[in-house]
């Protein structure tokens, strides 16, 4: 299906039992929380899905089941983060295959590969697909920038549509509209500074929290973008000390855990990562416990028709 990068798209977790096989049941049941949220897109096997540690028979299976589950009314979109050009190309030629409408691609990982090696990293894997692609601009974790000269250069690749912007620098949204317009959808990729990148234009917003509380999520965008800014602000800072913890290295964790309190995940993660416990698991919890006990009265956010640009505000 066509895919339009705009709105909310989950970064999903993936869902285990205790011995760290695949909770089928639970993650579809997440898959159908998103969909009733009214999510627009649903991405699997990135870092908060846990691909590091995922087969591919694995990434195959949850792909499948959140195609079946969707049935067409929103796009699937698989996330590359392969070691080896060759691997990345492999998966990218598998995952039409399996019923994805779409790919978010990670520079090469394990090697901090330079400008030019980027940029023919990408091109590759763009050219063995027609599927559309959303590259992973993350820095701060994956110590590799997609500069404003590379998208130039990657401007060239009609099938890269988009970029999930993680650089943190707020500005970096105005950068990007300012230098080539309309040509890349931009949408955040850190839930702390969503709402300051929906008002400078941002398209749509990559998720995580989303993983636990997606109606919640889905309510400041459609708020943010129909001007409605001070109601989108109010939940927003209800948010914040959640949102904050898709910022920390042990965001799975963290992120499950809050699923666990709302019904959406368990808690079980794959080694090396291990569940939280002590002073750690105390202070989290206690973060999650205050956030529900004062989770706030949505509006009827669904029935808000939602645009790219945000409209005039009414504060």
């Amino acid at each position: 299906m066509n895919v339009q990068w705009t709105g909310v798209y989950p970064a999903l977790t993936t869902n285990l039992t205790k011995e760290e096989a695949l909770d089928i049941k639970g993650f579809s049941n997440n898959v159908i929380a998103q969909l009733d949220a009214g999510v627009d897109g649903i991405v699997l096997g990135g870092s908060l899905g846990e691909a590091s540690v995922l087969t591919l028979e694995e990434k195959e299976e949850l792909v499948k089941v959140a195609v079946d589950l969707s049935e067409g009314k929103v796009p699937v979109i698989l996330n590359i983060a392969e070691s080896s050009t060759a691997e990345a190309v492999k998966l990218a030629k598998l995952a039409p295959t399996w019923g994805a409408s779409g790919l978010m691609l990670l520079p090469p990982m394990r090697y901090k590969a330079d400008d030019r090696e980027t940029v023919v990293f990408f091109k590759t894997v763009a050219a063995s697909t027609e599927l559309p692609i959303m590259l992973y601009n993350n820095p701060v974790d994956y110590k590799i920038e997609i500069t404003l000269n590379m998208f130039e250069e990657l401007a060239e690749s009609e099938n890269i549509k988009a970029v999930k912007e993680s650089t943190r620098d707020i500005t970096n949204v105005t950068r990007m509209i300012n230098r080539f317009g309309d040509r890349f959808k931009i949408l955040c990729g850190v839930d702390t500074i969503a709402v300051e990148e929906l008002l400078l234009g941002a398209d749509g917003w990559v998720a995580g929290l989303v993983c636990a509380f997606p109606k919640e999520t889905v309510a400041i965008y459609r708020l943010v973008k129909a001007g409605r800014i001070q109601e989108a602000i109010e939940i927003y800072r209800w948010f914040m000390p959640l949102l904050e913890l898709d910022i920390h290295p042990k965001l799975v964790q963290y992120i499950k855990l809050a699923g666990s309190y709302t019904g959406l995940t368990s808690e079980y993660v794959r080694a090396p990562r291990l569940t939280i416990t002590g002073e750690e698991r105390t202070r989290i919890t206690g973060i999650i416990e205050h956030a529900m006990a004062n989770r706030p009265q949505l509006p009827d956010y669904l029935s808000i028709k939602t645009q790219n640009k945000v409209a005039v505000p009414s504060l």
